[in-house]
């Protein structure tokens, strides 16, 4: 029987760029120190890499979902020149209380829901308690224990003064990493104990 596929699901804010906000424009994102290299050597070493991202710019009209779009083809382009490629980007534009009534719903794709993680995976034919999910925010963590990954990693230092102090959020993860760099090693130095 063949093994089913395993993946990083990697929140972008936070934990590719610099969260600043809602980021639409290529000349507005900044690459993370390290991040093209940790998705280089997570990528040599056999992982899938599956973008996930709550985008509510859309629904509340700050951007259109062409101005996303744009910016995702971007980083495409950029994550390929360095021998990156994304095996999926899945988005969720939705808000329940959205301004805009064509993005205004109670959806299953908005972190903390899994929603997004179970359509990856579907997609993609991935075993979800292979997979481990790399967040800056409490909702991605909680998004990859609801939908069953192996193991969530936090970087902590896109974290806001409120999060840090909440150890519910902290505790939720199995490891805290500075950077993404380090959360590439704290997966590779784990493989063996995440496909027990």
């Amino acid at each position: 029987m063949k093994r089913r596929e395993r993946a990083l699901f990697l929140e972008r804010d936070g934990v590719l760029n610099r969260d600043r906000g809602d980021v639409v424009r290529p000349e507005d994102f900044e690459w993370l120190p390290g991040a093209t290299r940790a998705l280089q050597l997570l990528q040599q070493a056999g992982w899938r890499l599956v973008l996930t991202t709550n985008q509510p710019g859309i629904a509340r009209g700050l951007f259109g979902p062409a101005e996303y779009e744009n910016l995702t083809a971007w980083i495409r382009a950029e994550l390929a020149q360095q021998g990156v490629a994304l095996d999926g980007v899945h988005h969720c534009p939705h808000l329940p209380d959205a301004p805009l009534a064509a993005w205004r719903r109670q959806c299953d794709c908005h972190l903390p829901s899994p929603g997004m993680l179970r359509r990856a995976a579907r997609d993609l034919g991935l075993d979800l308690k292979n997979c481990v999910m790399v967040s800056a925010r409490s909702a991605g963590i909680q998004a990859g224990r609801t939908a069953g990954v192996a193991a969530c990693v936090r970087i902590a230092a896109a974290e806001g003064a409120a999060e840090q102090a909440s150890d519910a959020s902290r505790t939720a993860a199995d490891a805290i990493c500075a950077s993404l760099s380090e959360a590439a090693d704290w997966v590779l130095s784990h493989e063996s104990a995440l496909h027990a």
